[in-house]
């Protein structure tokens, strides 16, 4: 395992010679400033120069000294001087990097291609940049199941988003009634992410899987910095409400009452949005009466607790009591009113609002 010593310029002021950034490299019995490009050297003692560069002998007389003091400095860490020489003033800082730690960077670094080219087929990925996949896979961790295994199951609270790997698993419902099987590419784990709900059902592993997983706190991290990511999650919680809560959509062509015990603000106003309903939600809170007024699934009016818009919709997503009844009749004054934001982006932010008030 072979060690390269660097003497780096930390700080420079007026020196006529080098700028901060230089670096100089041990070598053997050469130190040489290292070229930013093809440079043509010439030599003076132990140390080397590039030709554009003058040579600074009070630089090579304090480098020297580092050396001569130091004969055991391949054990050092970190070393810090001043240069001694002319009006001007330059410090240097020495540290050591190995021929393994180039290795293990390229080893790392041919990992992260592997896993981003791979997930970059995923459907979750294909809007991102290549770019923007290494960034979310620096948040990933890998863990592997055996048949049998439960990933979460029902009730459980939330905790990560799941990327399937290789394997099998299957979704069951209420009394272990299946639902659906999944496999590679396949995402579960969101639903009660975006909700704040526990868990709504169980996964359980049916042949050897391996999943990646992100934290709840990465997962929104990686949904506020990407937009595609927040509609690619939108159209899943359209596609999954449709089929788990096809009675609930009849329902609120005509209207429907109902408790925030039973259903969460969060899961409320997500079944509105996906299922783009029109029409007036009127709630009774624990700080008082509550209105929120939905067009084509946009929330285009929300006042609660003396507030309005963002404030007064953050406010009813921390209730966890109360009664609803939505109405499919919109007001006059809602029709043309501009929609507040963007459902998913208010959502989120809320959520995050939710979370740091608890913490």
């Amino acid at each position: 395992m072979k060690s390269k010593i660097i003497f780096k310029i930390i700080e420079e002021s007026n020196c006529p010679h080098y700028v901060q950034g230089d670096c100089f490299t041990l070598s053997g019995k050469a130190i040489a400033l290292e070229p930013k490009k093809e440079n043509t050297f010439i030599t003076t003692g132990v140390l080397k120069f590039p030709l554009e560069k003058s040579i600074c002998r009070s630089l090579v007389k304090d480098i020297t000294s580092i050396l001569i003091m130091n004969d055991n400095l391949f054990n050092l860490t970190q070393y810090t001087t001043n240069c001694s020489g002319c009006s001007g003033l330059i410090k240097i800082r020495y540290s050591r990097e190995t021929a393994y730690s180039d290795q293990k960077l390229t080893k790392e670094n041919r990992l992260m291609n592997a896993v981003t080219n791979m997930l970059a087929s995923f459907p979750l990925f294909q809007s991102l940049r290549h770019e923007d996949i290494q960034n979310v896979v620096k948040m990933l961790r890998l863990k592997k199941y055996v048949k049998n295994d439960i990933i979460m199951k029902t009730n459980d609270p939330p905790s990560y988003l799941y990327i399937m790997v290789s394997g099998r698993v299957e979704v069951l419902g209420d009394k272990d009634i299946h639902i659906a099987f999944m496999g590679k590419g396949d995402v579960f784990g969101e639903m009660s992410l975006l909700s704040g709900d526990p868990v709504g059902a169980t996964i359980r592993v049916t042949e050897s899987t391996r999943v990646l997983y992100l934290t709840g706190t990465n997962f929104r991290k990686v949904l506020n910095r990407y937009s595609s990511l927040q509609m690619y999650f939108s159209r899943i919680l359209a596609q999954r409400l449709a089929r788990t809560n096809i009675e609930m959509s009849e329902q609120l062509s005509s209207g429907i009452i109902g408790r925030l015990s039973e259903m969460p603000p969060s899961e409320l106003f997500q079944t509105l949005n996906v299922n783009q309903k029109t029409g007036l939600l009127n709630l009774k809170l624990s700080r008082g009466a509550a209105c929120v007024a939905f067009r084509e699934g946009s929330m285009v009016r929300v006042e609660y607790n003396k507030k309005q818009g963002r404030d007064a919709f953050y406010d009813i997503l921390t209730e966890k009591e109360g009664r609803f009844k939505f109405s499919p009749d919109l007001p006059d004054k809602d029709q043309d009113t501009p929609e507040i934001g963007d459902f998913m982006w208010l959502l989120m932010e809320g959520l995050n609002k939710v979370d740091e008030d608890a913490a």
